[in-house]
């Protein structure tokens, strides 16, 4: 049952890219962030009053929240779909996306004072040795290719640095609300890019459409309650371990549904990048 459920769970979390770029023909990276938002709002927020979910306590536990939304939300997924928007591949974002808990455990050391091991300092060696293999096969790509890594990194920082906030200064809130209000204010974000850099045009075909519901309810809604199926039958290991199957898999579907081409270089730095996330997360 656990390898059925995780090979899904897999499938719908890496296809959360594939479907990035698959709408992206359609409308412009922060315009499709903002039909996304638009719709989890008013979807999230009615939901949590139906279900009575806790909200905030004080303004100083919302801002708190909401600040650390924009970095894991808004700026995370902005960097995202910029990147994917000026050229880079699906299997890459998976895989630069997929250093997160490496760089986080790093920096929970060196910023909240958190113990750092052996296995954390190597796993983000590799890491960033896998990255600069894959970078080092780009440098002879369009310019574009190389902005696009760049926002892509800017966007593995914002969600880094968002998520080490929560951490320190956010504690024990309801995730349905907490959740809600980061939707809103990245909500407000997209917008306000969209109106400042973007024409807000939107070609509305129905692979647009189907784009968006699968952001929505392909992502955001059955990978998450996959992932918590398996975090409540006590397998958080094993789905951090399935987590490392993403790049692999996001770059076989956009083989599949772009063409998309790897070259060996860059197959082999996401197998270095891999291997050094799965030393440092299997040490925890």
């Amino acid at each position: 049952m656990f390898a059925a459920i995780g090979a899904l769970f897999i499938f719908f979390w890496a296809s959360g890219f594939v479907a990035a770029k698959y709408g992206l023909p359609y409308a412009e990276p922060f315009t499709l962030l903002a039909a996304r938002y638009i719709v989890a709002s008013a979807l999230m927020v009615p939901a949590c009053f139906l279900l009575k979910a806790r909200w905030p306590g004080s303004i100083t536990e919302a801002v708190h929240i909401l600040v650390a939304g924009f970095g894991i939300q808004a700026v995370y997924l902005s960097g995202v779909y910029y990147g994917l928007s000026l050229g880079v591949s699906t299997g890459v974002t998976a895989l630069v996306v997929g250093l997160q808990p490496l760089l986080t455990g790093v920096l929970a050391g060196l910023m909240l004072s958190e113990r750092i091991s052996r296995e954390n300092w190597i796993g983000l060696i590799l890491g960033f040795i896998g990255l600069g293999l894959i970078v080092w096969d780009r440098v002879a790509s369009p310019t574009d290719t190389l902005w696009g890594l760049g926002v892509l990194i800017l966007g593995l920082f914002g969600i880094t640095l968002g998520t080490l906030y929560q951490k320190k200064f956010c504690g024990s809130f309801d995730v349905r609300t907490g959740v809600a209000l980061q939707t809103v204010l990245s909500c407000v974000v997209m917008i306000t890019m969209a109106m400042s850099f973007e024409t807000m045009q939107i070609d509305w075909t129905v692979d647009f459409a189907f784009a968006v519901l699968w952001l929505l309810i392909g992502l955001s809604v059955i990978a998450s309650c996959l992932y918590y199926w398996l975090i409540q039958r006590g397998a958080a290991a094993r789905v951090t371990s399935l987590i490392y199957l993403s790049p692999p898999t996001t770059a076989i579907m956009g083989w599949a549904m772009f063409g998309e081409i790897m070259s060996w270089i860059a197959i082999g730095g996401m197998a270095v990048a891999m291997a050094g996330v799965a030393m440092a997360v299997r040490n925890k």
